[in-house]
């Protein structure tokens, strides 16, 4: 498959995706989005499920879910997706955007789902058992999903079979979706793995630290963090060599760096990480001398709290994306329970443009108060939305290619949901839809679209990540 960069120049016919960040922009709105839906957890034994929701306001069926993929398995906690192929592939025209891979981070099995033969309701491909993905690298705990120009997968797997954090490492999938083995060079592994991004123009991937399977599975103690469980590292290499070339150490402004995102523009050398617990948006960059640097962008101070397991509360970053003309940033803060809207069009000054609240432990009616430096005592207003009260807090989101509409759920992993929300594991996730004011910034909510995942079939459910069928701006990587 070509791996040389494409600018859209010239009449032959052309491989998925779209040329350029800004002509995606230009590309069909959305239709359908996949959610992964997990029961594993949550103490319904059915198993989790891709569901296809209809997000068409001209449908009869808008704002609902029109189909349920249920996996063959029990426990495997669904979580985040990648596509068999991407803009990455543009300039390959034998090249399909057809096949939806989706790991289960707690079993380890990779499941490879047909998009293509019927959108609204996809069918499961094959099935990659963990017992081969271990014999051949020892690897387990598979988190985020790459497609790459060369038509292999790239998967971050975030330790062994055991739990622990010293396994973990990249593997690879080949076309036919069998195992070929690890990316990264022996000797290479990180000391954490969670997400990742390649720029190759900078011939460069950075992948991130969450912390080791066998503290995380089994929910949050602060006690592990002190423990060295969890990271605070970017780890650097060479692309598509797979030389560990750099670990970046965030320091305790970087805390649990989870989401990363280069800029959209494969030409820039900059991009940015949440770190989840210090709560901070953090930009890296590459230096003078060809190294790789950071700085804290956007802090999010940590809120005195009455009634509650500590006395501070972080915002909890947990996701974030960038939009495709690499205008806006957007981010989530989980147990506080906003979403942020920033101009970063001057990356040294990020401006805050749009803020809207959409649940969070704080909000009225909660026994957990926020107390200002002066004393005084406030919650935040969450509005009901059809007649029903917001659940848990904002955790994944989405963006249209256009910019103008962003998709958020609120389940981050059963464990934690069940220790920071026991209410949305009881009652189930939802999904809301924001409204974007893309000329001069500005977030609203929604009232026409809501989809209740507390009224399932088989009882409440939790949504995590969402994709379209054409990619979206947290999937597609241009070369």
């Amino acid at each position: 498959m070509a791996t040389e960069h494409n600018n859209g120049h010239g009449c032959c016919k052309s491989g998925p995706g779209y040329a350029s960040p800004l002509e995606a922009i230009s590309g069909p709105r959305e239709t359908l989005i996949y959610v992964t839906a997990v029961y594993s957890g949550t103490g319904i034994e059915k198993p989790d499920y891709l569901a296809t929701v209809d997000v068409d306001p001209n449908s009869a069926t808008y704002s609902r879910v029109i189909h349920r993929l249920q996996v063959p398995h029990l426990g495997d906690e669904l979580h985040h997706t990648g596509w068999n192929s991407c803009s990455s592939c543009h300039g390959d025209p034998s090249a399909q955007r057809r096949f939806l891979i989706a790991p289960a981070l707690v079993s380890g099995r990779i499941y490879v789902i047909d998009t293509k033969t019927n959108p609204k309701a996809p069918s499961l491909h094959k099935v990659v058992e963990p017992a081969d993905i271990i014999q051949k690298t020892g690897l387990a705990y598979p988190h985020t999903s790459h497609c790459l120009a060369s038509g292999e997968i790239m998967i971050s797997c975030l330790g062994d079979k055991d739990g622990n954090a010293e396994g973990n490492g990249f593997l690879l999938l080949d076309e036919k979706f069998d195992v070929k083995g690890r990316w990264e060079k022996p000797g290479n592994s990180p000391l954490f793995g969670y997400d990742f991004w390649y720029q190759p123009r900078h011939n460069t991937m950075i992948s991130t630290s969450w912390g080791a399977p066998a503290a995380f599975t089994k929910g949050f103690n602060l006690q592990h963090v002190a423990d060295g469980l969890y990271g605070k590292h970017l780890h650097v290499y060479s692309w598509p060599g797979g030389e560990l070339r750099q670990t970046v150490d965030l320091g305790n402004d970087g805390l649990l760096p989870l989401e990363i995102r280069f800029l959209h523009d494969p030409s820039k050398d900059t991009g940015f990480v949440g770190s989840a617990l210090a709560s901070n948006m953090i930009r890296f960059f590459k230096t003078d001398d060809g190294s790789w640097s950071h700085e804290v962008s956007i802090p999010v101070k940590p809120l005195k709290v009455q009634n509650w397991i500590l006395p501070e509360m972080p915002g909890l970053i947990t996701d974030f994306l960038i939009s495709l003309d690499d205008r806006f940033l957007y981010f989530v803060n989980w147990l506080h329970g906003d979403i942020r809207q920033y101009n970063i069009e001057d990356l040294k000054k990020p401006v805050l443009t749009g803020q809207v609240w959409v649940g969070g432990l704080i909000q009225k009616g909660s026994p957990i108060v926020a107390v200002d430096d002066d004393g005084k005592t406030w919650q935040s207003d969450v509005p009901e939305i059809q007649g029903k009260k917001l659940r848990g807090g904002p955790q994944m989101i989405q963006l249209s290619l256009d910019g103008k509409r962003l998709y958020v759920t609120n389940s981050l992993f059963s464990t934690w949901d069940k220790q920071f929300y026991p209410d949305l594991v009881e009652k189930g996730s939802h999904i809301l839809q924001i409204d974007v004011d893309t000329e001069k910034g500005g977030l609203k909510l929604n009232t026409n679209f809501f989809v209740d995942f507390g009224a399932e079939p088989d009882g409440p459910s939790l949504a995590h990540e969402m994709r379209y069928p054409g990619g979206d701006c947290t999937s597609d990587i241009w070369i």
